[in-house]
């Protein structure tokens, strides 16, 4: 019974909020090629949520985003349309991400996974 009013959670990382700017390249789900501005909402050490994406994306396509000067290249794991009908013509999607090839700190910020890891258990976070 203790274990049906714990919270149960799929994600193995902590999300850390972040909101950078970075640039987005990949294909629209109709298979034109884009370039866009986007920024993160939240980050781990292996994937991100970006918000500002104007273009309707298909899950498990490959999106490069370019922050300062890295290039670092996720898997879209999920998409979301935030209000709105997707032939509105002002739609804006938010993007789960998941990095292709693990780097060690993508975002610059000392965001390591051995680092969120020890801070989370310091707070007593699972």
């Amino acid at each position: 019974m203790r274990l049906l009013q714990q919270k149960i959670s799929r994600r193995s990382q902590t999300r850390t909020p972040g909101v950078l700017p970075v640039r987005v390249r990949g294909k629209e789900a109709s298979g034109a090629m884009f370039e866009a501005l986007a920024h993160t909402l939240d980050l781990t050490p292996t994937g991100a949520r970006l918000g500002a994406i104007r273009h309707e994306l298909k899950a498990l396509d490959t999106l490069v985003v370019l922050f300062r000067k890295r290039r670092i290249e996720f898997t879209v794991m999920w998409t979301k349309l935030l209000g709105g009908q997707k032939n509105a013509g002002n739609t804006e999607y938010q993007v789960g991400l998941q990095m292709v090839a693990q780097e060690g700190d993508p975002w610059g910020l000392g965001t390591t996974q051995s680092n969120l890891h020890s801070s989370s258990r310091a707070t007593g976070a699972a």
